[in-house]
């Protein structure tokens, strides 16, 4: 069905049958080419399934990052190995991320959803069934790959939130579906840091050590099978028809196709996409250190706390959640995406430095309180970057933007994560939550700097409407 050529629409009985029912964004079209009250625009709701199903999956392979180093003082003495090596195996996340954005931001623009996510959920479920075979202290190298391998597939995912939204919901839910498609990740994180400590006990018995390992190992491995096969069935590419005019006009060969790389140009050359691109990846690298190097940070204060180690991290993330969701709804009700970025972003500066000062006062009960507003504000930004990186450099694929964000958080992350690791053996915990709360004034700053360039708003013209 031709949306650009067609006075009149009215859905046809395949296209009712293949789709369900849709809601309707009516969006004019006049006589110089905006869309007018002629033509329909249709959301449709296999589009919150796709949604829920993409959150798990990305939840699936999140769950896995900081499986090692929320029990690192276990591991270290289950296989052996210094606690530098149980940190890369949260690092390699972003290690292997920066090499691989280009060609998975390209993949994802030549192969489309589906086929992107399905490799992200197959490399999942491989690395997940690797380490079930690695529970050995002399095989701590088959855990490292397994998790190498679990890493490589995030490159599928991380990507995927901001296109999933534009590609299925219309203007006035993009920013919320975008939100909740950040929730996934969030929930694996949360299940991460909350899991394992509850799972593999501090034991001096190796063997319950590695029973617990074991079953840990299969838990996450039956799950990410399960999705397997979920997302063959289930997930789909795009719907039949786009749900907006910003979407209509970057369909494929709408225009002519652009290129991969004359994309990469233009968001190099983007000035205020790159100053976003630096003011992200600050965030997102002190949240990564942050969550990396918790264990450590909280059993200096409150020995033998390991599961409250997971609990707080549990509560960084599920306020981070929340936060999220409330972001992604304030965007879609104001669309001042300049302004919410800033705010955020100074919250989370405020967050960090709270939490640095906090640390000594030997109530645990504050840590909690404490790492939760930053939780709320620091992972709350996530999907406010990407949304407003999307209208920064709309029409350019929003799966592109928002993976040169991440590749910018993982540079960020592994030069904070090690900075970070440093300061605290050398000088303490202060000295290193201090310099994590300087970078944030930094990171506040350049947002400041950023334009309120809104170019997707701006394609869809005024008076755009959308019904639930």
């Amino acid at each position: 069905m031709d949306l650009r050529n067609t006075t009149e629409m009215s859905v046809s009985t395949d296209t009712y049958i293949q789709g369900c029912k849709s809601t309707d964004l009516i969006r004019p079209k006049d006589s110089t080419g905006h869309h007018g009250k002629s033509e329909e625009f249709k959301v449709y709701k296999r589009r919150w399934a796709v949604l829920i199903l993409f959150s798990f999956y990305s939840a699936s392979n999140a769950m896995q990052w900081i499986q090692y180093s929320i029990i690192n003082n276990i591991v270290t003495k289950y296989y052996g190995v210094s606690d530098k090596w149980v940190d890369w195996t949260s690092m390699i996340y972003m290690i292997l991320y920066i090499p691989l954005i280009f060609p998975g931001s390209w993949f994802l623009d030549k192969m489309g959803l589906r086929i992107t996510a399905l490799v992200g959920v197959c490399g999942t479920c491989i690395g997940a069934w690797i380490k079930v075979f690695s529970v050995d202290p002399e095989l701590f190298y088959v855990s490292f790959i397994g998790q190498a391998v679990v890493a490589f597939a995030q490159v599928c995912i991380l990507s995927l939130p901001a296109r999933v939204a534009a590609v299925w919901f219309g203007p006035d839910q993009v920013s919320s579906a975008c939100s909740v498609g950040v929730f996934g990740n969030q929930l694996g994180i949360a299940v991460g840091f909350v899991l394992p400590p509850m799972l593999v006990s501090n034991s001096d018995n190796l063997d319950e050590i590695g029973a617990d390992l074991k079953l840990m190992f299969y838990l996450v491995a039956g799950l990410t099978t399960v999705l397997v096969v979920l997302m063959v069935l289930f997930f789909q590419d795009r719907p039949p028809t786009p749900p907006s005019a910003a979407q209509e006009a970057t369909q494929p060969n709408a225009d002519g196709e652009s290129t991969f790389i004359q994309s990469l140009k233009n968001l190099v050359l983007n000035k205020n996409y790159i100053l976003l691109l630096t003011s992200y990846g600050m965030n997102v690298g002190v949240f990564y250190a942050i969550s990396t190097l918790l264990n450590p940070v909280v059993l200096k204060y409150y020995p033998g706390h390991e599961v409250d180690t997971g609990r707080i991290g549990l509560c960084i993330v599920l306020a981070g959640m929340l936060g999220s969701v409330v972001c992604g709804i304030v965007l879609d009700k104001t669309h001042r995406f300049k302004e919410t970025t800033l705010a955020v972003y100074a919250f989370s500066m405020v967050g960090m430095w709270v939490f640095s000062f906090t640390l000594d006062t030997g109530h645990i009960a504050v840590v909690y309180v404490t790492a939760s507003l930053l939780g709320f504000f620091m992972t709350g930004y996530l999907p406010v970057g990407f949304e407003f990186g999307a209208e920064l450099t709309y029409p350019e694929p929003e799966g592109t933007s928002a993976g040169l964000l991440n590749a910018a958080a993982q540079v960020f992350g592994i030069a904070f994560t090690m900075l970070y690791s440093e300061l605290l053996s050398s000088y303490g915990d202060v000295q290193a939550n201090v310099t994590m709360a300087v970078m944030m004034c930094v990171g506040t700053v350049v947002t400041a700097l950023i334009g309120s360039d809104l170019k997707r708003q701006a394609a869809q013209g005024p008076g755009a409407m959308a019904n639930p």
